[in-house]
């Protein structure tokens, strides 16, 4: 889920503010979604302390098609240029809750780190997370899924904030989140819509 550039997949989560920042899109978010491209904006946290993101793509799959492809840790790694591994480490049986484990890397010259983080589902139009454990100590954000084309596509928005590990300077966690989201969303596509045929 969330990869979305981990600390983006985490990091791809009740999040009004998503929500909110979905239906405030700008006309321009709008255009560009509709003619295929990914709407973005990565930039570093005020305080240096890490970064934050906000994307949005449309995909020509269903939002239960989406929905489990986001959740499916076996293409984590296949999605996300970051993520080296995906596990769930525990699942509330009504299918409400879960724990997920990510190892990321995101680059030779940085040490491979981990994140434990909180799923809330809300099946299948929201995905809300947030870090309980791992190198990453504070993150928090969410997965919303809109029903397109009577149910034939899906809008999906992605937003997280998170503080970037080992004290590695907010930009640099920014820049990762800008290379790193929009490949995980174009991937989220391509698996969706291979997934709904």
């Amino acid at each position: 889920m969330p990869r979305l550039g981990f600390v983006v997949a985490v990091m791809m989560l009740a999040c009004p503010e998503l929500a909110m920042a979905a239906n405030a899109a700008n006309a321009d978010w709008v255009r560009q979604v509709e003619r295929g491209d990914i709407a973005l904006d990565a930039h570093p946290d005020a305080g240096g302390r890490g970064g934050s993101v906000r994307a949005m793509i449309d995909i020509d799959a269903p939002p239960d098609a989406v929905w489990r492809t986001i959740l499916d840790c076996q293409r984590a790694a296949r999605m996300t240029p970051s993520v080296r591994r995906c596990t769930v480490l525990s699942r509330d049986p009504s299918g409400r809750t879960e724990t997920r484990e990510h190892v990321i890397k995101w680059s030779f010259l940085l040490p491979a780190f981990h994140s434990v983080s909180r799923l809330e589902l809300d099946p299948p139009r929201k995905i809300v997370f947030r870090c309980v454990d791992g190198d990453i100590k504070d993150c928090e954000g969410a997965w919303l899924l809109e029903s397109r084309n009577g149910g034939k596509a899906t809008r999906v928005t992605y937003q997280n904030r998170a503080r970037a590990p080992y004290g590695m300077p907010s930009g640099l966690a920014a820049m990762a989140m800008r290379r790193d989201v929009p490949a995980a969303l174009r991937a989220l596509r391509r698996e969706s819509v291979a997934a709904a045929r």
